[in-house]
């Protein structure tokens, strides 16, 4: 027979960390760090070559590809608890860069992949007392 013990203990600690975070996890810890949002279906391709460079950067992110409003898109990604929102449109395809907008913050302006990705990383430092 194989004892559970460690497992029923991960579970607790677990539950523990979302009780305590409210689901709000540090951005260290959460899954998706950044989801970018394009503004319409003829962005989906540059969101997947930005979503591209920033894994490249070390930063977990995803594309929200439904056929929603832009709106829709934000709140969903409000309700998910998701740090960061990364809005493409076309004035961001043409310069190359993403409107930033953090969770529970609002907008944080424009920046290219590479400035978000300091500014992300920046923040991990800061939040595990790194430097």
């Amino acid at each position: 027979m194989i004892h559970r013990a460690p497992f029923g203990s991960l579970e607790r600690f677990i539950g523990v960390i979302i009780e305590h975070t409210a689901g709000r996890f540090p951005l260290w810890l959460t899954p998706e760090q950044a989801i970018l949002l394009p503004i319409s279906d003829k962005f989906v391709d540059a969101a997947h070559a930005a979503c591209a460079r920033l894994a490249g950067l070390g930063i977990r992110a995803s594309v929200d590809e439904r056929n929603e409003k832009i709106g829709r898109k934000i709140r969903d990604a409000e309700m998910a608890k998701t740090p960061f929102m990364l809005i493409l449109g076309e004035k961001e395809q043409a310069d190359g860069t993403l409107s930033v907008r953090e969770h529970g913050q609002g907008d944080g302006g424009t920046m290219t992949p590479e400035a978000f990705a300091a500014v992300v990383n920046g923040r991990i430092a800061e939040q595990l007392g790194v430097h």
